[in-house]
């Protein structure tokens, strides 16, 4: 099942030039997967219901096209691949013409919002997103591990606000991408857009917590790690070039 959805782009979602920011993709990304969950009855406004959540675990952006303020986006996604707790989910942004502007895959965890455990994705659950297995958007469908540097060259601390916080009460997704912003050099962070995104969250952050992101450039490519202040928990790690 190949669930559409259509996004026009704001003020908020551009950067210099009018173009859609990565931010603002991601968010229209993340809207469109809560929407399909929405439709199928295991999203946001069922979870009295059925107890159930979806966790990000990994983002995988390509972008091959940038939209500017004011046009409206087509966004497809649909459910890629179901295994036990899992589930993988594809995207298609394209413009007014059909262009096609932007892949991205991504995965996710069931769990129990009453419990915080892991929970199986049962045959029913998965029935009704019917997904479509032979429809992927990056030849390798996996998504791989990510590494931490050995080595960073910049660092910045960030304590998490009110502001960062969403409906289940971690920091919101979208913005360890702006922790990794901030944690870039001044004369790297003037190169966006970068048309790769590749995030990896591992450990939620919460109100009040301070976290370090580090940065360091690994073969051509601007990692980001976001840790606790002491090093000994991994949050995220984002990877941009």
């Amino acid at each position: 099942m190949i669930y559409k959805e259509k996004f026009k782009i704001g003020l908020k979602d551009v950067w210099k030039g009018e173009e859609v920011s990565n931010i603002a993709i991601l968010e229209y990304l993340e809207n469109i997967a809560a929407y399909h969950s929405d439709s199928v009855g295991y999203g946001v406004n069922t979870t009295k219901q059925t107890n159930l959540n979806w966790l990000l675990l990994d983002w995988k952006v390509k972008v091959l096209k940038r939209p500017k303020y004011g046009q409206e986006l087509e966004i497809h996604t649909w459910s890629r691949k179901i295994e036990k707790f899992y589930a993988y989910r594809d995207f298609e942004i394209y413009d007014e013409q059909m262009n096609l502007c932007a892949i991205a895959t991504s995965k996710w965890l069931l769990v129990n919002s009453k419990t915080g455990k892991i929970s199986r994705v049962d045959s029913e659950m998965a029935e009704k997103y019917q997904s479509e297995i032979d429809k992927m958007v990056f030849e390798n469908e996996e998504i791989t591990k990510m590494n931490i540097p050995e080595n960073f060259e910049n660092e910045i601390i960030y304590q998490v606000q009110r502001r960062d916080i969403d409906v289940i009460g971690h920091m919101h997704n979208l913005y360890y991408l702006d922790i990794a912003y901030e944690a870039l050099p001044k004369d790297i962070y003037e190169e966006r857009p970068f048309d790769n995104v590749r995030i990896m969250y591992k450990k939620e952050t919460k109100l009040g917590e301070k976290v370090v992101g580090k940065y360091s450039n690994v073969e051509g490519k601007n990692v980001v790690v976001i840790q606790s202040e002491d090093g000994k928990v991994l949050h995220s790690i984002i990877e941009l070039y």
